[in-house]
């Protein structure tokens, strides 16, 4: 599953627009047909060596060469691929990058049961009725804590963590406890330092996947009308819960200040591992960048209840066909097979991803049991109410104005309602 940094370079849209009708530069004789798939992520090349191996067996006239980009170039370098015809047959997609992609041409129509996938890693690729992209896996966000730190301060983690805006529910209570300056004072006892903070009980900051579009969903907002459509939050439900997030830091003192998290130089993951913040949403995919690093056991729970009840983001990869392969039959055949159960559930297994395929999920589970750490409140969330990054043209090129403004409302240089109107409407400005 991805690994979710912040995507640092906008899509070329303009070069996109001149898509040639060349064909991709693949590789292959009469005899054996070559397939490019290219990935990002390091590890899960690893698993998909495994993967391609099975599928070779199985298809001895197909070969199978795996390209590893890093995420900064992968986007870069794939837009450029395919305005020169050349993409690789089979890629990962995004729901972030996929309007993009999917209405200049460059991704082909796939056939497979949507049934059996987690239906918001199928909507998450649909464009006018039509599946663009074999579901591959899910990420979902979840609480991530510091169970050495809840021990300390002689604190448990409630059933279950509630929020509202005016600052009632069970997660402010928690975070106040765990919240501690050089004096040993909390937030709201008389002396405490909020300057000489030595441990804080959560980490709010501007990150939209983890952070605030989950408080908007869980206060009843919405960021998009719908699916391609218009940016909605700046409505008062999502401003309510974008000052909840702000207030987190600036009025309740439970999270480090935005100088120290705010994006693109934020610390605030370092901060977690090195035993700073007590509690820390993240989305599963970085367990395997904390949970080794860490000299803590790191425990996971749901995310916190909001007004509207819990609505969180679940971010899910789909594997592409170029639809300018040259070996349009056999990308599709390899697609396919990807979204089968031998293949997904070797991933699974090996602990890399929750596979989008329904019923595999215990295999993930188990592979981090074995390493103490229980993944079971991510599988849960994945039940209930879930929503994917806003789905429409043009996110890639607003995302960095959109990290800009919403710096500066962490930073308490602008109201919530002032940045989100502001946000809104840049981002409207893109949508196509």
């Amino acid at each position: 599953m991805m690994k979710n940094p912040p995507i640092r370079c906008a899509l070329l849209t303009a070069a996109l627009l001149a898509l040639t009708a060349c064909g991709s530069g693949g590789g292959g004789g009469a005899e054996k047909v070559t397939l490019t798939y290219r990935l990002w992520d390091d590890q899960q090349k690893a698993g998909y060596e495994k993967v391609m191996a099975a599928f070779e067996k199985a298809n001895p006239g197909i070969d199978v060469e795996i390209e590893l980009l890093p995420y900064d170039q992968y986007w870069t370098k794939l837009t450029a691929d395919a305005v020169a015809g050349t993409a690789p047959d089979v890629f990962w997609m995004t729901p972030t990058q996929f309007p993009e992609y999917v209405t200049k041409g460059v991704l082909a129509p796939v056939q497979v049961d949507t049934a059996k996938y987690h239906q918001t890693v199928v909507g998450s690729f649909t464009y006018e009725g039509k599946l663009y992209g074999v579901p591959k896996d899910w990420g979902i966000v979840g609480l991530l804590y510091n169970k050495d730190l809840f021990k300390q301060a002689g604190v448990e983690m409630p059933d279950k963590l509630t929020w509202a805006a005016d600052g009632s529910g069970t997660l402010l209570d928690t975070a106040r406890k765990l919240t501690v300056d050089e004096a040993g004072k909390h937030p709201g006892e008389p002396g405490f330092d909020a300057a000489k903070v030595k441990t804080y009980g959560f980490a709010s900051w501007n990150h939209y996947q983890t952070q605030w579009m989950n408080w908007v969903a869980s206060n009843g907002g919405k960021l998009v009308d719908k699916p391609f459509g218009k940016y909605t939050f700046n409505d008062p439900a999502s401003v309510q819960a974008l000052q909840f997030g702000v207030d987190l830091v600036n009025k309740h003192h439970v999270s480090p200040p935005a100088t120290q998290t705010n994006p693109p130089t934020g610390k605030v993951t370092d901060m977690f591992k090195a035993g700073k913040i007590a509690m820390f949403p993240a989305n599963n995919a970085l367990l395997p960048f904390v949970a080794p690093e860490s000299s803590f056991e790191v425990g996971v729970a749901m995310m916190p209840e909001g007004p509207a009840g819990r609505a969180v983001n679940l971010n899910g990869l789909a594997e592409a066909v170029y639809a300018k392969s040259d070996h349009p039959e056999e990308a599709m055949k390899l697609a396919q097979y990807l979204g089968t159960q031998e293949p997904q559930k070797m991933m699974a297994d090996g602990g890399y991803v929750f596979p989008a395929l329904n019923g595999l999920s215990q295999g993930y589970v188990d592979y981090w049991k074995a390493k103490n750490v229980d993944v079971t409140p991510f599988a849960e969330e994945a039940e209930g109410t879930t929503f994917p990054l806003p789905i429409t043209t043009g996110f890639t090129g607003f995302e960095t104005k959109l990290n800009q403004i919403f710096n500066e409302m962490y930073l308490g240089e602008l109201t919530p309602k002032a940045a989100a109107d502001q946000a809104v409407a840049e981002g409207n400005a893109t949508v196509k």
